[in-house]
Formats: C-alpha cells, sequence, structure tokens
C-alpha cells in the first residue's frame, strides 16, 4: 500500500479556450457593469471571444479606454465600446442604454458584476461606509437590472441576466456586514425576478466567484488575503489550487446561452467547493477586530 498524494482539481484548458461553440453570442449585444477590470473584464473576455458586440460601464474612463481595446484585440469579438456609468444613478443607466441601443443595438444579455466592498468590523461601518457599499451593490444592481427589464418588457423581447454574487449571501461575512447583507438582495432578486420575468421570456440567474486572484484586486482585500495566506492559498482550498479568471467567464457565458435556457432563479457557485469546506474540529474563534489588526473599539 502507498500513500496516495493529494493533487486537487486538474487546472482549466488553456487561455483561449472557448467553453461553448464559436459563434454563440454573434449578433448579441452583452452588456457588463464594472467590465473595465479584474472579473468583468475577464467575463467580457469569453463572451468577445464568442462573437458578442460588448459594452463594457464603469466609473474609470481611463480603464475602461485601456479595457476596451484589449477587448477588441480578442480573436472572434465584435464591436466593443466603453460608457461612463455610476450604477446609482438611474439616469444615467438610462443614457447608457440608448447609447449602447444606438452604437450596437438593444443589449441581449446584462452581467451585474459592478460592485462595492472593503473589509470592516461591523461596528466600525459609518452610516456612508455602508450606504456606498450596499448602494452600488444591491441598489445599484437593481437599477440597471430595472432598465434591462422594462426595456425587454415593453419590446416584448427575451433577454438574460447574471448577477454577480458572494457565497456570504448564504453564510454570513464576519468583516463584511454590508456587502453580505447586500449580496443576500442580490441572490434574492435573482430568485424573485426569476419568476416574475420568466413568463415574458427573460432569465435571470446569479454566479459566485471563488479565489480568483487578479491584478485589480483592492489593496484591502490583497492585504487581508495576504494576512490569512501568504504562501499556502492553494493549500486553503479543496481543490488546492485557485480559481483563473476565465473559469469565471465560461460559466457566465453558458448561464446566458441558449444551452441554458431552462435555467432560472439559479445561482451557480464557481468555487471548487471552498464555501462548503468544513473542519471536523472548529480552529479556535479570533474576532474580527483581531483578524484585521484592528485596536479594541473605541466610539
Amino acid at each position: 500500500m502507498t500513500d496516495e498524494i493529494p493533487r486537487g482539481l486538474p487546472a482549466p484548458p488553456p487561455l483561449g479556450a472557448a467553453a461553448l461553440p464559436p459563434g454563440t453570442y454573434a449578433g448579441q449585444v452583452v452588456l457588463v457593469t464594472g467590465g473595465g477590470t479584474g472579473l468583468g473584464k475577464a467575463i467580457a473576455t469569453e463572451f468577445a471571444r464568442l462573437g458578442a458586440d460588448l459594452v463594457i460601464a464603469g466609473r474609470r474612463s481611463e480603464q475602461l479606454k485601456a479595457a476596451q481595446e484589449e477587448l477588441a484585440a480578442v480573436p472572434g469579438a465584435g464591436r466593443v465600446t466603453a460608457a461612463v456609468c455610476d450604477i446609482r444613478d438611474p439616469e444615467r443607466i438610462a443614457e447608457v442604454f440608448d447609447a449602447a441601443e444606438a452604437a450596437l443595438g438593444p443589449p441581449d444579455v446584462l452581467v451585474n458584476n459592478a460592485a462595492a466592498n472593503f473589509p470592516s468590523p461591523a461596528e466600525d461601518l459609518s452610516p456612508n461606509a455602508w450606504r456606498a457599499v450596499v448602494d452600488i451593490t444591491l441598489t445599484g444592481t437593481w437599477f440597471v437590472t430595472r432598465e434591462f427589464g422594462r426595456r425587454h418588457l415593453a419590446a416584448g423581447t427575451p433577454g438574460a441576466i447574471v448577477n454577480i454574487g458572494a457565497s456570504y449571501a448564504w453564510t454570513g461575512g464576519p468583516g463584511f456586514a454590508h456587502s453580505a447583507a447586500a449580496k443576500a438582495g442580490v441572490k434574492n432578486l435573482v430568485e424573485t425576478l426569476a419568476v416574475e420575468w420568466g413568463p415574458y421570456g427573460i432569465r435571470i440567474n446569479g454566479l459566485v466567484p471563488g479565489l480568483f486572484p487578479h491584478a485589480d484586486m483592492t489593496e484591502d482585500i490583497r492585504g487581508g488575503l495576504e494576512r490569512a495566506a501568504p504562501d499556502s492559498k492553494d493549500l486553503r482550498q479543496p481543490a488546492l489550487r485557485v480559481g483563473a479568471p476565465r473559469e469565471l467567464g465560461w460559466a457566465a457565458t453558458f448561464l446566458a446561452s441558449p444551452y441554458a435556457r431552462f435555467v432560472t432563479g439559479h445561482t451557480l457557485v464557481v468555487d471548487g467547493a471552498n464555501w462548503q469546506r468544513r473542519s471536523v474540529v472548529n480552529p479556535a474563534v479570533v474576532p474580527v477586530r483581531e483578524q484585521l489588526g484592528r485596536g479594541p473599539f473605541t466610539p
């Protein structure tokens, strides 16, 4: 008998591989909020590879311009436009949809990726900090979804929505009370609107990423990750590896595709089972303040 060495989940196919047939999204317009950086750009890349015309929206024009050029160079990509947009502003959202329709046609697919987040003990959150995260992550997502839905309902056309969520929508998120509450609302929108809008041909699903390190991670998130697992990120995942951003993109392109037309109201977790991990004996409790390197609370 020999000792077996755990090897984890196999690596994904290489960057540039497509999860669906070439041209799956040819002639379709895909709008990705927060599409200029990070996981939003990774998702947009996979839609581009399948022939989609893209609208990427975000708050920073320089990042959007760079992403627009990068996405336009993806083999198989359709046309790519960019729009500066704060999703807390319903009037600006309507303008982005008008501009997209004039340039490319009405969006067929919406990916709600834009969000705000930073770690904090709950008691340290100011009213403005709470509002900033909830207004972008939940209310902003609703504003964009509402604009998309109303336009398709008025036109009598089908559409597909993918909301980017978080696993602490189910479990709670110590250190992220604001974001966890907002993402729980985002998940509930998936379940509510799937029933309301299904009769009109509009599907909506959720997509939850696990640990997908990328160059655009915020310093707060990156710092917390380095404190918790400076040299052992892979070993802290049941998969024994972290995710490649393209894996999230492949999942998003499937959920919005014709091959998932009977899938709606579902939230897919792409994290190598990490959110379901449990220890036989729980580790000692370390208060959130201590995990974040904060001193004793003082009002």
